[in-house]
């Protein structure tokens, strides 16, 4: 029996169906029956990988190609393991095993009431999925695949795939026998999210390891663009405890730039092509917060089952997929996440730098550490031979390819990709600093330059030029001392919230609110409400920084209630402190806009600030947005642990 429907699997057929089928499965069954859509499909078990290989007497073919091979040795490995998939490509089915697949092929299109059924065609090896390794994306999936010749031919390369150099290395290293690793196909029907949206969750925050968020991505059309980090998607944050008491707690979002759409080829050669998306759509969000409040919840119910399932805490690294035509929202995809999930926090490592240099570059963050080094750009991974060692590597985009040199590394910048692409799980697995979604890395940094790469200051990771000094501090957290007192922080970035609330602690004593204003709002509050009356240069501004909300005044309250959120989220259940705006009249003329609304003083220090500056008819529509930021974060995020504090009371 080659062949095994999704309904028929469990989590403990891995050894039968791999990680991915066997993961499928356990949903279906488990899951589904409470309201969380999965797509049908079959599996083709790895015992007809194996009868594959037999058929056709690869085995010991396979063998002598690859006896005695140097993983490090890329240029050798890229050929043996050609030559291995060339023989694979070049089988026959048995003629059992493809009449099996093909009815079952049959059987889904009857379900899906088509004559051929448009479906993905994924791999999943035996080991993959497993909470102490990520095989995520080493073999290949084929998307838009219909009729009997197509899905047999995708079969195929699928068993190939087994032996990309990336997947053969990967194995070497993790110490995985290579015949020890079946592959078993999934053949699922497609979600139409050509047409909609996709994306990935994970159940924890990817960077801190922070465990009660649920981290949503979103990116037009179909999801292969964000595992491969072609775009920068749309992110959201929901924090888990709210959730679970009815709230609405989506304490974060941020706008990706999600410059490509894959769809269906219907006209084409190929199954599936990138489009360009248009500025409108890029300018606002790909998925309606109601749909990620949705998908965290079921997210949440994901975790909890496979947690009692396994008998131990299992964060997970979710697919999800929206259909265009039906609107509906489905899970394509669910396995344990490998990186944050392994490690026990008893030392916090901090990294500083010591001195400052020019910046070359920015984009996204991924990890916590620094790292200096010779820049290597890499074009393409056919040059990937030219990298050496402890350089830092530089390119567009990474995939599965790239993994033989990603781990000789110093640090990893791309020009484009979020954090959940490839390779920000990659270097987050490997330890090393990565920052992605920098556009113009390629461009501005040149091969031989030295860089320092620092993800120590926040979401934005920052490419300085030169060898910059910087300091490693490590605590050991198991063995310091509680003292009687009641120990509070001091905090103002909210993107170092989660990390910093490992600490120990008992709350917050002093959240600044004018680091939210001034790095997360930018825009002076009543610029905002008075939006009609600026100058057209400063209205452009204005315009570039609220992209995505139509209703400037509620960009104000939702960006400075996210970082509030966000702030009293990580410490949660405990007080958080919030003192209100306490900027003077000369630093919020620095924000965007504010010189139209601000005086000038002779001592700002002593000013127009504070407590007389909440009730002052000048001031008064800004603070009401304050207000209803704060009212927002404990009556809609359900975050009643925030204080307040009214600074620079005086009569």
């Amino acid at each position: 029996m080659w062949v095994r429907w999704f309904s028929e699997l469990s989590i403990d057929d891995v050894p039968k169906v791999g990680g991915k089928n066997a993961s499928l499965g356990e949903m279906i069954r488990e899951l589904a029956p409470k309201g969380i859509r999965i797509p049908d499909g079959f599996a083709v078990t790895a015992d007809a990988y194996r009868a594959f290989l037999r058929y056709n007497e690869l085995e010991d073919q396979i063998h002598d190609i690859l006896r005695d091979l140097d993983t490090h040795d890329v240029s050798d490995l890229m050929k043996r393991t050609g030559q291995v998939r060339r023989l694979i490509l070049l089988g026959e089915f048995p003629p059992d095993m493809e009449q099996e697949i093909v009815e079952g092929y049959h059987e889904l299109s009857r379900r899906y009431h088509v004559k051929t059924a448009d479906v993905a065609v994924r791999s999943s090896a035996t080991a993959e999925d497993l909470p102490t390794a990520s095989f995520a994306g080493q073999q290949e999936t084929y998307l838009n695949v219909h009729g009997e010749a197509m899905l047999l031919e995708s079969v195929t390369k699928c068993f190939a795939s087994l032996f990309t150099p990336r997947a053969t290395s990967y194995r070497h290293d993790m110490g995985f026998d290579h015949f020890q690793v079946g592959l078993s196909v999934g053949v699922q029907k497609m979600v139409r999210s050509d047409l909609a949206s996709s994306g990935v969750i994970f159940t924890l925050d990817t960077e801190s390891g922070f465990r009660d968020v649920v981290f949503v991505t979103s990116s037009y059309g179909l999801g292969e663009n964000i595992v491969q980090g072609r775009v920068a998607p749309d992110e959201f944050y929901v924090f888990k405890p709210a959730l679970r008491q009815g709230f609405r707690p989506l304490i974060w979002k941020r706008l990706g730039t999600k410059e490509l759409r894959m769809v269906y080829d219907e006209a084409g050669s190929k199954l599936v092509k990138n489009v360009n998306v248009s500025a409108e759509d890029r300018s606002r969000f790909s998925v309606s917060e109601a749909d990620v409040l949705t998908l965290a919840d079921w997210a949440m119910a994901i975790e909890e089952h496979y947690t009692a399932r396994r008998g131990v805490d299992m964060p997970m690294d979710i697919e999800w997929a929206k259909d265009g035509r039906s609107g509906e929202l489905f899970i394509v995809q669910a396995r344990p996440e490998t990186v944050h999930s392994q490690r026990t926090v008893t030392q916090i490592q901090s990294y500083r730098l010591e001195e400052k240099g020019e910046v070359l570059v920015k984009g996204l963050a991924v990890g916590d550490k620094i790292a200096s080094g010779t820049v290597n750009v890499i074009p393409n991974v056919s040059h990937i031979r030219d990298f050496k060692a402890g350089q830092i590597l530089v390119t567009d985009i990474t995939d599965p390819d790239w993994e033989p040199i990603m781990k000789t590394a110093a640090a990893i910048i791309t020009n484009r990709g979020g954090r959940t692409s490839h390779a920000a799980i990659v270097s987050r697995e490997l330890g090393i600093p990565a920052i992605v979604g920098c556009n113009d890395a390629t461009r501005v940094l040149q091969s031989g330059q030295e860089v320092t790469a620092c993800c120590a200051e926040g979401e934005v990771g920052r490419v300085y030029a030169g060898e910059l000094r910087f300091d490693v501090h490590t605590v050991d957290v198991s063995q310091l001392p509680r003292p009687h007192t009641h120990i509070m922080m001091n905090i103002a970035s909210p993107e170092l919230a989660f990390k910093q609330a490992a600490i120990p602690n008992d709350g917050v004593g002093l959240a600044r609110m004018e680091f939210i204003f001034a790095n997360w709002v930018q825009v002076h509050p009543l610029a905002l409400t008075r939006y009609d009356t600026l100058e057209p240069e400063v209205r452009a501004k204005v315009d570039e920084i609220t992209a995505g909300y139509a209703d400037k005044a509620e960009f104000f309250v939702d960006k400075l209630a996210q970082g509030i959120g966000t702030l009293a989220a990580a410490f949660y259940p405990k007080p958080v402190i919030l003192r209100l705006s306490d900027f003077k009249t000369n630093e919020y003329a620095h924000l965007v806009g504010g010189a139209l609304f601000e005086p000038r003083e002779e001592n700002p220090m002593i000013g127009w600030r504070g407590a007389s500056r909440y009730y002052h008819p000048d001031y008064r529509e800004g603070f009401v947005l304050e207000v209803k930021a704060i009212k927002r974060v404990r009556e809609e995020f359900g975050l009643t642990n925030l204080l307040v504090m009214v600074p620079f009371c005086r009569t």
